[in-house]
């Protein structure tokens, strides 16, 4: 078997693109200036960000001024969930509404309310990972200030249903938020078809730079200042603009969202070539839906063997992926996306998730579906639990 290199852990990050790389290098020397300069270099390089503004807005189908420029993803969930709260909290209004499996940058920051007098309903999501649109009605109360989804799963890949979690906000005068970070480039968004009043997003998900996000603010909606100092981003979030890192965001968005027909019709044979293949694996399941989901995205639990021990083992094989959120690696617990599934820990713990882009091939497709099974062989003789479950011959999926 000859050995090949696969990155497949495009859900935790990605590289920066030739394109975009291109639209960046000039910003780092030729046009170097401060955009709050008045002499030319400056004025030119004012002018570059709201170039770049209006692309971002456009793959949106936002104004340009409801585009607000941050360091990633994590940063514009916690402006747009704090910034919601401060302000409402004024109109005694704190209730907020997520869901169980959220990014721990949502779920962290509505824990951070709570110690500050906010009420919090966590949402629990279907076995097959999806939020209720009637449980977000249910959930609503006079008090609720803000509802706040995830577009897509960052583990598991589902995809919400948005435009009717909207509608349903919209209907009742709540304020809706989604984490879009890992839907960016993959499903087609549209903030104002789909009732979306605030929208996060990170660059290096889809090729651009990691340190640069977006924050998308429907017009009318006034959040207070993320950072103090000087004008910049509206006088919201003072500090010298990122010019590099905001040129490479609105080239890397633009190629993302060019074509996504084509990418989806492309990645979902092969998603599903590698969900059958990895199955036909004695104790595997599928996590999420098995239709409702990004079309490069693949999370299976494999019993009896550890997801750290997994990835060590494919590593060795050239094949890079991941057992969970890239963001909690560090730890030895299992995923609180696939514990609200209703999996047991034993089961969790054995996850593997693939994430791929557009250069994945069929290639790929078959050198993975040629090194899991030896490997998930070689780790389950080394296991204690394979050994008891295959005695008793018992099943946990």
């Amino acid at each position: 078997m000859e050995k090949r290199y696969i990155y497949a852990d495009h859900a935790a990050t990605t590289a920066v693109s030739d394109e975009v790389l291109q639209e960046m290098l000039p910003y780092f020397q030729e046009h170097f200036g401060n955009p709050s300069s008045i002499y030319a270099k400056g004025r030119e390089n004012e002018r570059a960000i709201l170039d770049a503004r209006a692309r971002v807005a456009a793959c949106l189908n936002a104004d340009p001024k409801e585009i607000f420029f941050t360091g990633g993803g994590s940063e514009s969930d916690n402006w747009a969930i704090k910034g919601i709260a401060d302000k409402l909290e004024q109109k005694d209004k704190k209730h907020i509404i997520t869901s169980v499996f959220e990014h721990h940058a949502v779920l962290h920051t509505c824990e951070f309310l709570e110690k500050h007098g906010f009420e919090v309903t966590y949402l629990p999501v279907s076995p097959a990972g999806l939020v209720s649109p009637a449980d977000v009605e249910a959930a609503i109360r006079p008090d609720t200030a803000l509802v706040s989804i995830m577009y897509a799963n960052n583990e598991i890949g589902t995809i919400q249903p948005i435009p009717e979690i909207g509608a349903i906000c919209r209907k009742h005068g709540v304020l809706f938020h989604t984490d879009a970070v890992q839907a960016i480039g993959n499903v087609k968004i549209d903030v104002k078809a789909q009732n979306i009043d605030l929208l996060s997003l990170s660059g290096h998900k889809f090729h651009a730079p990691k340190g640069i996000g977006a924050l998308y603010v429907r017009k009318g909606i006034s959040l207070p200042n993320l950072i103090h100092g000087g004008g910049q981003e509206s006088g919201k979030r003072a500090g010298t603009e990122n010019v590099p890192g905001i040129m490479g965001l609105a080239k890397a968005i633009e190629l993302a969202t060019e074509n996504i027909p084509a990418k989806i019709a492309k990645l979902t044979p092969l998603r599903n070539q590698l969900i059958d293949g990895i199955l036909k694996i004695d104790q595997t399941k599928l996590n999420g839906d098995r239709e409702k989901r990004l079309a490069g995205n693949v999370n299976i639990s494999i019993v009896g063997i550890e997801g750290e021990s997994l990835l060590l083992m494919l590593d060795h094989y050239g094949i890079q992926a991941s057992s969970g959120s890239a963001c909690t690696s560090g730890s030895l617990d299992p995923s609180h996306v696939l514990l609200s599934l209703g999996l047991v820990h034993e089961v969790a713990h054995g996850s593997l998730r693939l994430s791929f882009g557009e250069e994945f091939t069929q290639e790929d497709v078959d050198y993975i579906l040629e090194v899991i099974p030896q490997v998930v062989d070689r780790l389950r003789a080394m296991s204690p639990m394979w050994e008891t479950l295959t005695k008793e011959n018992r099943k946990l999926v």
